[in-house]
């Protein structure tokens, strides 16, 4: 049966009962051209352990845009980042809807069977799941909505196309049920203006204005869900829920005779000493008589043991305004940073809040360092030539775990590192950049010292950032009809708080946020100074920054240098000589990469001695300046070469050709006639080529098509290989 609704500008259609029967909910979601199917499905033998076993998986398939996947292996395999992203946004949203005590193994799995290129996947994804676990005999009563804020020529728009968001200042996404928000990310997006890049940081007021915007958007469509959707929703199961391992009696007991014990834990200045400490008030309850004579199991008394801590953290913080590290509820722990501290690194800082501890390298490259990401709502690959890598070992935490590739715990967390500082950064930038943040230590909000560290790191390798950009990781405690809003929390204020968020930016305003919210709805008033106590914090940061930045010592003779120059189109051919001879003793001679673009005329070089650079860039011009008119340009050729009949082609002929030489910017061909024609790495394929002998090699027969001939200078397309 079909639902159709109308909401947030945009018409769902919602294919309930007729795909995926044997799953606990499923439906099939159609937005334009687009086509979702989300499914939910549930063991029926709960877990043993006390946490909820949830898993989601966000799935593209390739044929959902008409491609076969490329690679060696030709079908999906490994989740590229955005797909983990997705599913950590839907794990995110709906993960605070299941009952408590629910322990049953349960997967949501989303599969995107048809893309349209104008439609947001990740809206679609998390509506798609949330319907069909709302219809699944799962006992969730509550249906999540998620819209997507966009700000163009200063208009709050709701869901905007692809096409809208790419001219839009803000993207904003938001997720909650119609009484309460669960879920905020958001970036500032750069524009240029009058030739000026613009950061366009918001402000906190509207900030707050967008978060109200899409509330209320969130509470109409999923109100509307509710009402579409109940007639069919399944009966709940008969489910088992797993009772709250707490005792009273030992509660009691510990807060009679252990109250002063607990504090002395609590306030130990070192996270591992916090918790050697209330190891070892644990042990000192389980020797006493009581507990030895009413038979109390360890794992009751530890779980009373953790709940009296968990309330003394909160009424320190509520009722005494003050925290288990003696700081006050605005103090930001002691920050020390140290830049340029790795010799052969482009850029590096040492970035210390308290005992949270971040080593931020910069990485400068060519544009053939950029990632490319192949993306369904684009035709062809999107190249990112601004890189955020987040790394965090298990040694950081004290803890002795293999290292692996990361999670979507790290890929989020760099993630939201590079939105916030992205639009700093040029955008016309002739440099790749790599930010690869290590966390050596932590305690509290890992990534905001990545986004600190890594802005410095960028200034330590010589890049322009439009400004400084820093974060800080707010928390909020609501007690007894009372709420205390903290800066700069430690991992113990995170676990024991109601909410946490981040927020980073510039003096200015923020340029991207995250926020997880545990206990519900959150009123405008107290968003609204949370976010103004952030940016007092964020002030702070930035001018020990600042001070750090003027200090900082660039070790130039390592740095990488790129020059981009124009000559004419039709000296390209003296640069590249006879069968690239000319153009490859000056890649030799000089250790450089060379990109020309026949088209426009602009040449590219990029080394990593900047003196080098200079005398290549030299080297061409003179080679320009000098060429003579004919073949015979600077005096290359033999007399053989100079009198022999060139045969010509006429242009769009296809004709034979072999493979001869294969160079960096493409490959020479040999065609009939005792002739060679150049066939540039940008004719091999419609789309990005990183390697040219990633499509052809020398021996290899091709059928070329000839687009310019003039004397011996033939340029030639790929048009296919046997």
């Amino acid at each position: 049966m079909e639902y159709k609704i109308e909401i947030n500008n945009q018409e769902e259609i919602y294919d309930v009962g007729s795909v995926a029967k044997h799953a606990s909910g499923a439906v099939l979601l159609k937005i334009k051209n687009t086509v979702i199917l989300a499914t939910v499905a549930r063991e029926d033998k709960a877990v043993e352990e006390d946490f909820l076993p949830l898993t989601v998986n966000y799935v593209e398939k390739s044929y959902a845009a008409g491609r076969i996947p490329g690679g060696y292996i030709k079908r999906e395999t490994k989740p590229g980042d955005f797909e983990t992203l997705t599913s950590r946004i839907i794990d995110r949203s709906l993960r605070p809807l299941f009952p408590k005590g629910y322990g049953y193994p349960t997967q949501i799995v989303v599969f995107v069977l048809s893309c349209d290129a104008e439609v947001d996947l990740q809206v679609a994804a998390l509506n798609a799941a949330s319907a069909a676990l709302y219809l699944s005999d799962i006992p969730v009563n509550k249906s999540v909505s998620g819209v997507r804020i966009g700000k163009i020529d200063d208009e709050l728009i709701v869901n905007p196309t692809n096409s809208q968001l790419k001219n839009s200042t803000l993207d904003l996404y938001v997720a909650g049920t119609k009484e309460e928000l669960l879920m905020i990310e958001m970036r500032a997006v750069s524009s240029i203006r009058d030739g000026h890049q613009l950061v366009n940081e918001m402000n906190e007021e509207d900030m707050v204005e967008a978060i109200n915007f899409a509330a209320n958007a969130i509470s109409d469509a999923s109100a509307l869900y509710e009402d579409v959707f109940a007639p069919v929703k399944k009966t709940d199961a008969e489910l088992e829920y797993k009772a709250s391992i707490m005792n009273d009696d030992i509660y009691l007991h510990i807060k009679e005779n252990y109250k002063e014990n607990v504090y002395a834990a609590l306030t130990q200045m070192a996270k591992s000493e916090r918790a050697l400490e209330l190891k070892r008030v644990l042990e000192t309850i389980m020797s006493d008589e009581t507990v030895i004579s009413a038979n109390w199991s360890r794992e009751v008394v530890k779980n009373a043991l953790e709940a009296f801590k968990h309330n003394i953290v909160r009424e320190m913080i509520v009722k005494g305004r003050t925290r288990a590290d003696g700081r006050g509820l605005k103090d930001i722990r002691d920050i020390s940073i140290v830049t340029n501290i790795l010799p052969c690194a482009h850029g590096s800082c040492l970035f210390t809040r308290g005992q949270t501890q971040a080593l931020a390298i910069a990485t400068l490259g060519s544009d053939q360092d950029a990632q490319m990401h192949d993306m369904l709502t684009e035709k062809t690959s999107r190249v990112d030539k601004f890189m955020v890598n987040y790394n965090f070992p298990g040694f950081s935490v004290g803890e002795a775990t293999p290292l692996k590739s990361p999670g979507r715990r790290e890929l989020g967390h760099g993630n939201l590192a590079k939105r916030a500082i992205e639009p700093t950064i040029d955008k016309n930038s002739l440099y790749t950049i790599r930010l690869v943040s290590e966390i050596l230590e932590s305690n509290g909000s890992s990534s905001m010292a990545t986004v600190c560290g890594s802005s410095l790191a960028l200034k330590a390798a010589g890049i322009e950032t439009q400004k400084l950009v820093a974060g800080v990781a707010m928390g909020l405690v609501f007690e007894d009809g009372g709420y205390a809003i903290l800066t700069d929390i430690m991992g113990l204020e995170d676990h024991d708080g109601d909410m946490d968020f981040k927020v980073a930016g510039t003096k200015e305003g923020i340029t991207a946020l995250q926020m997880d919210i545990k206990l519900g709805g959150i009123a405008p008033e107290i968003l609204k100074e949370a976010l103004y106590q952030a940016k007092e914090g964020r002030e702070h940061i930035l001018g020990l920054m600042e001070e750090a930045a003027s200090k900082i010592v660039i070790n130039e003779e390592i740095l990488p240098k790129f020059e981009v120059f124009k000559v004419d189109t039709g000296k390209m051919v003296d640069i590249i000589g006879q069968g690239g001879k000319t153009i490859k003793e000056i890649i030799e001679k000089y250790d450089i990469a060379i990109d020309l673009d026949r088209e426009s005329g602009d040449v590219k070089i990029a080394g990593i001695n900047r003196l080098q650079v200079d005398a290549a860039k030299k080297h061409i011009l003179d080679i320009v300046n000098n060429a003579k008119s004919g073949f015979d340009r600077g005096g290359r050729g033999n007399s053989r070469d100079r009198h022999q009949k060139i045969v010509e082609f006429e242009k769009d002929t296809i004709v034979d050709g072999v493979v001869k030489k294969v160079v960096e910017f493409g490959a020479f061909i040999g065609l009939p006639g005792d002739v060679d024609g150049l066939l540039h790495v940008s004719k091999l394929a419609e789309g990005r080529v990183n390697k040219v002998t990633d499509m052809i090699n020398v021996g290899d027969r091709v059928k070329v098509r000839v687009l310019f001939q003039k004397g011996s200078k033939i340029e030639l397309a790929l048009e296919s290989k046997e």
